[in-house]
């Protein structure tokens, strides 16, 4: 892996639904000096937001209304806090209210990525269910961002671990929608775009691993063709666009080869062939990444945890790791 310096970025930083641990994580990520010194940080929130963020998670949040003072800047965001809202949000459940606030401060920080004036976003865990709830139609954020930004080409979440990234071919569709989604074409553009963004994240050359879709590989033939008639094709495919990818190869092995550290990423052909596998490996330190889209998105791996929320034991490695790697990748897409 390459040691290319970054510049310093600027980030956007949301603090996901505020019924969950987003903003008390987001409140623990700034109060280590080492995060607010690594870039230019805008918090897309208001005042009240920040002051229960820091009351829950015991470390006020410090922030200015103005670069160069060393602090984060706030980008006040309350206009579009929806009403009955002023003194909180209720805690601990999916809510439309929730919802709206995240979409909102969410749909700002697209704008600033889309003006130019932040390099990567972070934001912190979102629940599916106050998102639909406030209006999003979308199976998930990612084809919500695709729409917000415009972007038709392929995209993809990608699952980092410290030494392991993973895409996959299809993502939030039923298993019985998996079938139609695993086509040649959508194989190799998935592989394209791990290749492209395991580089841009400092890998010179970037070993991948595909994933088989049927148990043993298929067998020859014997428990389906996807092997023989569309993925192997397509692994041959990647390989003659230069990318070092191989296989397809049984998913209940091919973890323990990356574990073994032959492989730097694992293209899987559905969303729990390696969200499992990740999530066993990793889960307190896992990152989300939306792929293909014109800015850096960074998240935690995992969910908004309401049942713990202001009890002070959510777990801080996931949010510090998403921050690490929106900044790395912030940084190498900002000018120097």
């Amino acid at each position: 892996m390459t040691t290319t310096p970054i510049t310093r970025p600027r980030v956007a930083i949301t603090l996901g639904d505020p019924a969950g641990i987003g903003p008390e994580l987001i409140a623990g990520l700034l109060s280590r000096r080492e995060n607010t010194e690594a870039a230019d940080i805008v918090l897309v929130s208001d005042a009240a937001e920040l002051r229960a963020a820091g009351e829950d998670a015991g470390a006020p949040v410090a922030y200015g209304d103005a670069p160069g003072t060393g602090l984060p800047v706030l980008y006040d965001n309350g206009a579009a806090r929806p009403p009955g809202t002023a003194d909180g949000f209720e805690r601990g459940r999916a809510t439309r209210n929730g919802g709206l606030w995240a979409l909102a401060n969410l749909s700002t920080a697209l704008d600033m990525a889309k003006d130019g004036t932040v390099d990567a976003i972070l934001f912190a865990p979102l629940n599916k269910s106050s998102l639909h709830l406030a209006g999003m139609t979308e199976n998930d954020e990612l084809r919500w961002f695709e729409e917000v930004l415009g972007v038709e080409s392929f995209t993809s979440e990608l699952n980092v671990l410290p030494g392991l990234w993973t895409a996959r071919v299809t993502s939030h569709v039923s298993v019985a929608e998996v079938d139609a989604g695993i086509t040649r074409g959508n194989v190799v553009e998935a592989g394209l775009l791990l290749d492209r963004v395991l580089r841009g994240s400092g890998f010179e050359a970037p070993r991948i691993g595909v994933c088989a879709l049927n148990p043993h590989a298929g067998e020859n033939g014997r428990f389906g063709r996807h092997e023989i008639d569309v993925i192997g094709p397509a692994v041959g495919d990647l390989a003659a666009r230069g990318v070092d990818a191989t296989g397809p190869f049984p998913s209940d092995t091919i973890f323990l080869r990356a574990r073994a550290g032959e492989f730097d990423g694992i293209l899987t052909m559905y969303h729990d062939q390696g969200q499992i596998a990740m999530k066993l490996m990793g889960f307190d330190g896992g990152v989300t990444i939306a792929g293909g889209l014109p800015v850096p998105i960074c998240t935690p791996a995992h969910g908004t945890a309401f049942d713990v929320v202001g009890k002070g034991v959510a777990a801080t490695g996931s949010v510090q790791n998403a921050f690490d790697l929106a900044v790395a990748l912030g940084g190498r897409r900002s000018p120097a």
